[in-house]
């Protein structure tokens, strides 16, 4: 199935939305319409990537990537040289990307101990411009998909932290709660079915370039590999 097979998916998918998250969600996007199966439309979703190569959003974006740091890619691109090789090529990159050319490279492929010595654990590790990419694009989205989250998660959310679940954590004791249930989603994009996971992102975001550049990065973790430094991969696993 194509993105585009996807995206006409999302059209016949319905959705239940209910009282205040529905409140939140039209108070959140202005001028768009929320219809009656929980799909969004307006100039926030149809134009994303106008907003997401925006001046002051790069500029956020390298800030953060070049805080996080983190080893090259298969290019061999370190974080320290990005910022010389954005002056002399971030007009190309932009075109790319607002003309629906820009294509993700493969990530690079390492081996990291486990923990407590239980084999080894296969990292993806994307080149350092993709890096920018995908924080750019988390900065535009995150806004859109964010009041609908749970408040019981704290992981990979602005403003929220471990040490803050661990405070919620000590109330439900103080409350008299006492069952922990530990869920982990183990090789999570390995097995994801991204059509429809598609399918739900295409509920909300209508530019089908910014839909075609995060089915591109899924589908490079999707190999066998987990992923680091990649931001937009955990907002789409909360869906």
């Amino acid at each position: 199935m194509t993105s585009g097979d996807a995206e006409r998916r999302a059209e016949k998918l319905e959705s239940h939305p209910e009282g205040s998250r529905r409140k939140r969600r039209e108070e959140g996007l202005g001028a768009s319409r929320v219809t009656a199966r929980g799909e969004y439309s307006g100039p926030e979703t149809e134009q994303l990537m106008e907003a997401v190569v925006e001046r002051e959003n790069m500029k956020l974006a390298l800030k953060q990537v070049e805080r996080n740091s983190g080893a090259a890619g298969v290019d061999n691109m370190t974080v320290g040289q990005l910022r010389a090789y954005l002056r002399e090529h971030w007009q190309r990159i932009k075109e790319e990307l607002l003309a629906d050319n820009y294509r993700p490279q493969p990530v690079l492929k390492v081996e990291i101990p486990k923990p407590g010595g239980k084999g080894m654990r296969v990292l993806g590790i994307p080149t350092v411009i993709d890096r920018l990419m995908q924080q750019a694009l988390h900065q535009v989205l995150s806004p859109i998909f964010e009041p609908d989250f749970s408040e019981s998660s704290y992981g990979f959310r602005p403003n929220r932290s471990a040490q803050q679940a661990v405070v919620k954590a000590r109330e439900y004791v103080r409350e008299g709660r006492r069952w922990v249930v530990d869920i982990d989603l183990e090789k999570f994009f390995d097995r994801v079915n991204h059509d429809i996971l598609m399918s739900r992102v295409a509920r909300r975001i209508k530019d089908k370039r910014v839909l075609r550049l995060i089915r591109n990065s899924t589908r490079r973790v999707g190999q066998g590999v987990g992923t680091t430094w990649s931001q937009v991969l955990p907002l789409c696993r909360r869906l």
